[in-house]
């Protein structure tokens, strides 16, 4: 049975102050509530901020993932944050291949593959964002873009090694904007990357993988985005940053 995965990716938001009070009154809310959510919750906050959100979520069924990783061990590469530096503090997930990091960041296929390695190095599992623009899909060319993204980085892995991902479906039209793809669109999608991995990889492991949506999915429209046969949770944005839209995505 596939795992039902929420990622609540806040960006660049939140200081230390708003990223521990968040995380501690969702426990507190989730506990005394008894919300069994029956999913998979993973928080990404700010890299200042990872090791506290860690601590504090202990002995816990939440979890927490860097939104980035450099894709070099160690050297002068000023401002980065490693592998073994987020290992070193008991990070165990990263975020890899935003929208936000290719446009804004130029990461291309290459630095991404690059970063994949270095995370499956240190034991690190991946939440691999694949997506397209507006224009690429006006000109019906989505599902190549999506299928070229994931044969220069993802399908490089072996059968062993892809235990260790999952994937995050995000058109890029979609994030941040207040526009959603349809239920029907993200399924097809979803259904499309399902049969990519089946084709490289064999049915067991294309039925095992988690394919999360991403793009501005809220607490309206989440109900009907994660009840397709083939979304396995979601990548939230702005609407984890707001506790009674969180939770009310949590139970949808």
């Amino acid at each position: 049975m596939r795992e039902k995965i929420l990622v609540a990716n806040w960006k660049m938001n939140y200081d230390f102050y708003e990223t521990t009070s968040f995380i501690r009154n969702l426990l507190k809310i989730l506990f005394d509530n008894k919300i069994n959510h029956n999913k998979k919750i993973i928080i990404a906050p700010s890299f200042p901020f990872l090791h506290i959100s860690n601590q504090i979520l202990q002995g816990t069924t939440l979890s927490i993932a860097s939104q980035n990783i450099h894709q070099k061990d160690k050297g002068a590469y000023t401002g980065e944050v490693s592998a073994n530096m987020l290992k070193s503090i008991g990070i165990k997930k990263v975020l890899l291949g935003h929208s936000e990091r290719r446009i804004y960041f130029f990461e291309d296929d290459n630095i991404l593959l690059q970063k994949i390695k270095i995370a499956l190095k240190y034991n690190i599992k991946i939440l691999f964002c694949v997506g397209e623009t507006i224009s690429e899909r006006n000109k019906n060319v989505h599902y190549s873009v999506i299928e070229n993204q994931l044969k220069n980085t993802v399908f490089h892995f072996s059968l062993h090694e892809i235990a260790n991902f999952s994937i995050a479906y995000e058109p890029i039209w979609a994030i941040g904007t207040g526009i959603t793809a349809s239920p029907k669109d993200a399924q097809n999608m979803h259904q499309f990357i399902r049969s990519l991995f089946s084709e490289k990889y064999g049915k067991e492991i294309s039925n095992k993988i988690s394919i999360l949506y991403g793009g501005s999915i809220n607490d309206i429209n989440a109900k009907d985005i994660l009840y397709q046969e083939d979304v396995d949770g979601g990548l939230i944005g702005n609407s984890s940053l707001d506790m009674n839209k969180f939770l009310n995505i949590i139970q949808s």
